[in-house]
C-alpha cells in the first residue's frame, strides 16, 4: 500500500513482517555486513562459508548472511584494500578463497565500531525517551 503526498510522491507504507511474509530478526541489518565481515575476520582468517557461519553462530541465528550478498562485499572490501585473499584447499578438500584483514582494514574496523556504537547509543535514547 502506498499513500499520495503532495508533488506526486508515493511513499510506501511500512508492512509488518507477519503481513509480508519476512522471518522476523534474521536479516542483517542493512549497512552492518561490512562491519559484521571485518570483525568476524578480526578473529582469524577463513572462507566465504566460515564468515556467514561465524556471523550466524556469534550472533546466535539472529542474523543470517545472504551469500550473494556476502560474495559482493568480500569484493568491494578487497578492492578497498581492507582484505588480503588467497585461494587454498579447505579441510573437506575443496578449493576456496581465505581472507584475512589488513593493516588498513583494522582501521577500518575501529572506524566503523565507533560509528556503530555512535548510532547505537542514538536509538537507545530514542526509544528510551518519554513524551
Amino acid at each position: 500500500m502506498t499513500i499520495k503526498m503532495r508533488g506526486g510522491y508515493r511513499a510506501p507504507m511500512p508492512r509488518s513482517s507477519e503481513s509480508s511474509g519476512a522471518a522476523s530478526g534474521t536479516d542483517v541489518i542493512q549497512g552492518t555486513l561490512d562491519l559484521l565481515i571485518l570483525k568476524t575476520l578480526s578473529l582469524g582468517e577463513m572462507h566465504g562459508f566460515g564468515i556467514a557461519r561465524r556471523v550466524e553462530q556469534i550472533s546466535r541465528g539472529v542474523f543470517k548472511v545472504n551469500p550473494g550478498s556476502l560474495l559482493v562485499a568480500l569484493q568491494r572490501l578487497d578492492r578497498a584494500g581492507w582484505l588480503d585473499a588467497e585461494w587454498r584447499e579447505t579441510e573437506n578438500s575443496r578449493r576456496a578463497k581465505y581472507y584475512r584483514l589488513t593493516a588498513a582494514g583494522r582501521r577500518q574496523l575501529e572506524v566503523q565500531t565507533a560509528d556503530w556504537t555512535r548510532r547505537a547509543g542514538a536509538v537507545a535514547r530514542l526509544l528510551k525517551a518519554e513524551g
